[in-house]
């Protein structure tokens, strides 16, 4: 589905980014045409769905395997192609020629991210998207501030600080496959950390027992009940969730496997449904732990847990602050990561370094990304 926003009916005073986001859900490709200085403004968003086939090989390489390397290498291929059908529908839309858009920003596919290590990876084709596209591609945006020692992650704060810090302490909740939050408040710089499991968990044991891709409207989750006994079981044998910020995670850690294992040392075998609403429940108290303590005018939900009605119900239940989406403040919660990396290309082509070191623990602010030009 491809949808103009508020379209260009006149010359566009400022220049176009479009940005592309496929997470940690690996359900699909977000993209938005995004016009900028000023702005932003959406001129455009596109959604395709992750081909089962692509999305399979994905989720195999977040662990080992054999032929890595080869199978790597054409999935990035693969990814390429769907985003440069994705910049095809967004140009489509808004009547824009390539030569309008000044970058791509392209996040890739993350199949391991291990900054303890020293390494994030990133699966992509940059070179492949600006032969396809014919327009400029900023990629590769975390290893830079992985090697100035930082996490790598997250990297949307700045972009939250600037739609959305409007002068009160409040936060801004991504719900991916993976949980972040950016912490805004009124003449400081933003701070943010990733919170925990939220769709990677809830997707894969959903998947797992029901054979659907995701929970529908959480209604799997809502005919079970939440047991208080497992989640306090899965929130103290984990010590990633005790540690303190700057701190991010993924599939390495919080993927089935890690479920799996709590369940078999959980003594008491439970119906899958009392699990799947325990994960909800444990989404809701990683997020309120990690936000215990900054007293918060309210908290905006963002990404594809926002459209969980009932995951927003136990945030709100778990929060001390009213909890909405960010569609309330006018920037659509399903794009606003897709925004975030048409925010960063522009970060990169000014030369402005993007990273911060007050959220991922880099020595400095870094400049993120590399150029992939079209010609």
């Amino acid at each position: 589905m491809t949808r103009p926003t508020d379209g260009p009916s006149s010359p566009l005073p400022g220049r176009c980014f479009i940005g592309l986001m496929s997470g940690t859900s690996m359900d699909g490709v977000d993209g938005v045409l995004l016009q900028l200085d000023p702005g932003p403004r959406l001129l455009a968003s596109t959604s395709l769905d992750m081909p089962q086939p692509l999305r399979a090989t994905l989720l195999a390489l977040n662990t080992s395997g054999a032929d890595e390397l080869h199978r790597a290498a054409l999935a990035a291929n693969d990814l390429a192609q769907l985003y440069a059908q994705a910049c095809t529908r967004l140009l489509a839309a808004t009547g824009l020629a390539r030569e309008q858009i000044r970058a791509i920003g392209a996040h890739g596919q993350t199949v391991r991210h291990r900054p303890d290590l020293g390494y994030t990876l990133q699966l992509n084709a940059p070179a492949l998207l600006a032969e396809l596209t014919g327009i400029d591609v900023v990629a590769d945006f975390r290893s830079r501030d992985v090697a100035a020692g930082g996490q790598g992650a997250p990297l949307v704060p700045p972009f939250h600080d600037a739609m959305f810090n409007h002068g009160a302490p409040r936060a801004v909740l991504n719900l991916g496959g993976i949980g972040n939050v950016t912490l805004l408040a009124p003449g400081l710089p933003p701070r943010g950390f990733d919170t925990g499991p939220a769709n990677v968990l809830l997707d894969g044991w959903c998947q797992l027992h029901t054979g659907r891709a995701f929970d529908q409207d959480g209604l799997w989750a809502g005919s079970g009940r939440a047991n208080a006994n497992l989640l306090r079981h899965l929130l103290h044998s984990e010590p990633w969730f005790a540690l303190p910020a700057p701190k991010s995670t993924g599939r390495d850690l919080f993927g089935l496997p890690w479920l799996q294992a709590r369940l078999a040392s959980y003594a008491q075998p439970l119906a899958p449904e009392d699990v799947q609403a325990t994960l909800v429940a444990l989404t809701a108290q990683t997020v309120a732990q990690a936000v215990a303590g900054h007293p918060l005018t309210d908290l905006l939900v963002c990404g594809g847990g926002a459209r969980n009605p009932q995951l927003m119900t136990a945030l709100a239940q778990a929060l001390p602050c009213p909890v909405a989406p960010t569609d309330r403040e006018g920037v659509p919660g399903q794009w606003v990561e897709a925004m975030a990396f048409a925010w960063l290309a522009r970060a990169f082509i000014d030369r402005a370094a993007a990273g911060v070191p007050q959220v991922t623990g880099a020595r400095g602010p870094r400049l993120l990304g590399a150029l992939y030009p079209a010609g």
